[in-house]
């Protein structure tokens, strides 16, 4: 028996490729079995020839990766996982470098037909058609990778059949802790796995492990048991042969992560209980979410800053051919928290809502739910679709995963949330500017602020409040280079807003943007307030004209750009300010003229575009500065602001800091859950 030690595929191979059948099979097979060894072991060798002339094309190491080469210099630690399954696409090479080179990248074969190394692997095939392989491997796992010791044929031919799994007996090497992302993310891995013993879940971000436990509804130290794992297993399973069959592996995004993704929208119980065949459609509708997991989170969202102009075609221009494509009359629902009497928030959306049908009486009638849960939202979803609602606004984050839902389940119907910066495609967005009013609001107090104490109340830190604060905190020293702002925060536990003010005693005070009916509290926007608690008087106030929002929204569907939109491949958030009308600034007439002047100037340099909020270069507290390149910061740094302006006297409070009702919001909109 003659056999090369040069393991590079070559001309030989095709010379010899005639004799390898018979040198394969002879003495070792039945008749029947002859070609189809070889055959299997030629096509594999095909795919290790393949896969190593491709690599080495591109500069890259044609061989199997080998943990030797890769491991640091620094001592590192080890520990022994015993006997596992370990999932075959998660097998990248072998311990030692001196046993990849009989092998492509891809662990096929890339030694001739005519070597004692394909009459063993062809061996090892026959043996797992007949029997299975069950003898276990000897595996070392370093950073949720595996490198074989022994048993790199026996990985050969179970990557080659297609193998899910394979037995080995795994010494895991865990790195050095450091602030790599990669290597946090291990670690994070590795915790999940104590408790789960679960490794064929692979992620790249921080936090998504414990989003995952958090979507199955256990706690982060809970102990599965046997069953948890056999049910996940199967939840699994069911779900990737639905993504795959969908064209999944043509998308830059893991199974792992669709399957977070997936559970986000439909919880993990009701996955529990569903077929093969449900899995399979809801995979298919929701598709496009998959799709979006690609991007970055900056590249996600296309934020519309104002409404979409219609842009008609030559033809259009030229002969108008009347009417809408849109239905003649829109049925628009409204989803509530709370009530117009009990909720400013709510008030300022029930204003929006009887705006719409005095503006449209004839092409638009309304309806509204109030007083929904995150328990009742989906039956009140429902509800309003089958009211004949063609539109629905959900007017809280709180009721955006259900929105989704519903979204998915009901293409036909427009469903918008009250967010901001959710990355859904099936769902559309919205919000307001309110940083440009705020801006003007803290420049009146800084004027009207004799002792340079102003108190600014927040009720939730959630994504587009922060800047509202800084912008807020940036108008006042514009006006008073002296002026602080004190940060109080409504939603804390046991905080007694009244008591704070006495002990600060400032002049000025932005409290509440508007008052619902029943409040018997006059004092809103920003007001004056004679030191040692004195008379108090109302300066201005900053108006989110919901109504405004709305009716520019129904014109932009009637025009028939809400389908132009559609074009664009990325989730929709319309964010619209001063120019569009939807935000603006009221004064009061105690208010001196000079101060006035001030506020319709700014007023004027906003909508026509000559002035922004957040210059390249302003500090954060500590005096740290927060430079940016440009003459202004992005929409997507403005929403995901973090950090407060140097002049603020105060903190953003974390989660377990507030009451429970600011917990909702929170998940959905959190600063501090955007932030992992």
């Amino acid at each position: 028996l003659t056999y090369t030690t040069d393991t590079r595929p070559t001309e030989s191979i095709k010379q010899n490729a005639k004799h390898s059948d018979l040198f394969i099979c002879e003495g070792m097979y039945g008749e029947k079995d002859k070609q189809k060894k070889a055959k299997e072991y030629n096509k594999a060798f095909r795919y290790g020839k393949k896969e190593y002339e491709s690599r080495l094309l591109a500069g890259r190491k044609p061989t199997l990766e080998s943990l030797d080469e890769i491991l640091p210099d620094e001592a590192l630690s080890t520990e022994s996982l015993g006997l596992v399954q370990i999932p075959i696409d998660q097998i990248v090479g072998t311990r030692y470098s001196g046993r990849s080179s009989a092998f492509a990248s891809n662990f096929m074969p890339i030694l001739e037909s005519n070597t004692e190394f394909a009459i063993k692997w062809a061996k090892l095939s026959t043996s797992h058609e007949k029997e299975g392989i069950h003898e276990p491997i000897k595996a070392w796992e370093y950073m949720n990778k595996f490198y074989v010791e022994e048993g790199n044929k026996r990985v050969s031919v179970m990557k080659f059949f297609g193998a899910i799994s394979i037995p080995g007996t795994v010494t895991r090497i865990l790195p050095k802790k450091t602030n790599d992302k990669n290597v946090k993310v291990y670690y994070e891995f590795v915790n999940f796995y104590r408790v789960s013993k679960v490794n064929y879940i692979t992620f790249s971000e921080e936090g998504q492990y414990a989003q995952l436990i958090k979507e199955m509804g256990k706690h982060p130290d809970e102990y599965w048991t046997d069953d948890d794992r056999l049910i996940f297993s199967s939840v699994y399973a069911r779900f990737t042969a639905a993504f795959h069959a969908h064209g999944g592996q043509e998308l830059e995004v893991s199974s792992a992560e669709a399957f977070l993704s997936f559970l986000h929208l439909y919880c993990y119980k009701r996955v529990e209980e569903m077929s093969v065949e449900e899995i399979n459609e809801l995979v298919k509708k929701a598709w496009e979410e998959f799709v979006l997991l690609q991007y970055n989170d900056e590249e996600k969202v296309e934020l519309k800053m104002t409404p979409t102009e219609d842009k008609p075609s030559l033809f259009e221009k030229w002969l108008p051919l009347g009417g809408n494509k849109e239905p003649s009359h829109l049925k628009v629902g409204f989803i509530y928290a709370k009530t117009p009497h009990s909720s400013a928030w709510t008030y300022r959306h029930e204003l929006g809502r009887r705006h719409l049908e005095q503006t449209f009486p004839n092409e638009v009638t309304t309806v509204s739910y109030e007083n929904i849960t995150e328990k009742n939202i989906a039956s009140a979803l429902e509800e309003a679709i089958h009211a004949g609602c063609n539109i629905i606004f959900t007017t809280t984050p709180i009721f955006a995963q259900e929105s989704l839902r519903a979204a998915i389940t009901h293409p036909e119907v427009r469903i918008l949330n009250c967010s901001l910066n959710t990355t859904h495609r099936y769902i559309r967005t919205y919000y307001t500017r309110m940083h440009e009013a705020k801006f003007l609001m803290g420049a009146i107090a800084g004027e009207m602020a004799e002792n340079d104490k102003i108190v600014y109340i927040a009720d939730y830190p959630i994504l587009g409040t922060i800047a509202q604060i800084n912008a807020f905190a940036l108008g006042a020293q514009m006006t008073n280079p002296r002026a602080k702002v004190y940060l109080e925060w409504s939603t804390l536990k046991e905080q007694d807003i009244e008591k704070r003010i006495d002990e600060i005693d400032p002049n000025c005070i932005s409290g509440k943007d508007i008052i619902v009916p029943d409040d018997n509290n006059h004092f809103y926007g920003v007001y004056h307030r004679e030191s040692g608690g004195g008379e108090q008087k109302n300066l201005a106030m900053p108006l989110c004209h919901w109504g405004k929002f709305y009716e520019e929204l129904i014109r932009t569907i009637q025009a028939g750009n809400w389908e132009q939109d559609n074009d664009v491949e990325k989730a929709i958030n319309y964010w619209w300010g001063m120019p569009t009308g939807v935000v603006d600034v009221i004064c009061s007439k105690k208010l001196p003229a000079g101060t006035v002047r001030l506020v319709n100037v700014l007023k004027h340099n906003y909508k026509t575009g000559q002035f922004h909020t957040f210059t390249d270069q302003m500090y954060a507290q500590g005096h740290i500065l927060k430079e940016k390149k440009g003459e202004k910061r992005s929409p997507e740094e403005v929403i995901e602001m973090d950090w407060l302006a140097e002049n603020i006297i105060g903190r953003i409070p974390k989660i377990e800091e507030l009451q429970e009702q600011a917990k909702p919001v929170l998940t959905q909109q959190g600063i501090e859950t955007r932030k992992g």
